[in-house]
């Protein structure tokens, strides 16, 4: 078999503007890096309020990324083995915050457990204050890493199938059984790398975290909200901002990776 019927036909016109497109996603990304001041790139990295931003996002990210786990696996398990136009329902309500303007999601994290609301008043009559709290960066990273979670992990459920399940239960198997010793070995590729796209995600949170949480340097102020503080002239220095940039550049770099070392099935 020749190469060309292998690798399939590609109008050589469109090798432009691919190349183009290329270029527009990678040159910002060197230029970045060029950017680092290298002799300075430890003090700043480990300067007192890059530490604390550092430290906040990679606690809170861990602990966004449980709660998805917890919330996730059950929602994808519900919607990979519901009716086809249930499943579409709640596929397409899982998307929305993906495709929805992180501002937004801000926004109505607060309209929810303000003050104001219903839900917000009983939780202040109880002493509970969420908004502008790191409770508030869980919940707003939550809110966005979700459906990373869910959609892997229902799309390696579809995957697997039923067969195995069905196996299992007429072999005698209990319904936890089943979903221990069969569904969710047979889907930990797309779990595993769901866990690693969600956490990723919520590490990297900007617009609903700075609307529902704020950027109270050492509560709130994750890495994201602290290089937007610095470019804005305000807190950690420049220097320390270009730094904490490189520091998520090389964060989803090293997510990417593990990913695809978790998905060893897929073309090199």
């Amino acid at each position: 078999m020749r190469s060309g019927e292998t690798r399939g036909f590609v109008p050589q016109i469109l090798l432009l503007p691919a190349i183009l497109g290329l270029a527009l996603l990678v040159l910002p990304l060197l230029t970045l890096v060029v950017r680092v001041d290298w002799s300075t790139l430890w003090s700043d990295v480990t300067s007192p309020e890059a530490v604390s931003a550092l430290l906040l996002s990679l606690g809170t990210g861990v602990v966004a990324t449980l709660v998805c786990a917890v919330l996730g696996i059950p929602l994808a398990l519900v919607i990979a083995r519901s009716p086809a136009r249930t499943a579409g329902v709640l596929r397409a309500l899982v998307t929305v915050p993906l495709v929805l303007p992180p501002m937004v999601g801000g926004i109505a994290l607060l309209f929810l457990f303000g003050r104001s609301s219903p839900l917000g008043g009983v939780l202040a009559e109880w002493g509970i204050r969420i908004p502008f709290s790191t409770t508030a960066v869980v919940l707003a990273q939550t809110f966005v890493a979700l459906p990373f979670l869910v959609l892997a992990v229902e799309g390696s459920l579809r995957t697997v199938g039923i067969g195995y399940e069905q196996t299992a239960a007429a072999l005698g198997a209990s319904r936890w059984t089943i979903l221990r010793r069969v569904t969710l070995p047979l889907a930990a590729p797309g779990l595993i790398a769901g866990v690693i796209l969600c956490f990723a995600r919520a590490i990297g949170e900007f617009g609903a975290t700075a609307l529902f949480a704020g950027n109270a340097p050492g509560v709130t102020q994750t890495m994201p909200l602290a290089i937007y503080t610095a470019f804005n002239g305000a807190g950690v220095t420049q220097g320390t901002a270009v730094a904490l940039s490189l520091l998520l550049l090389v964060t989803a770099i090293a997510v990417l990776l593990l990913v695809r070392a978790w998905r060893p099935e897929t073309p090199r």
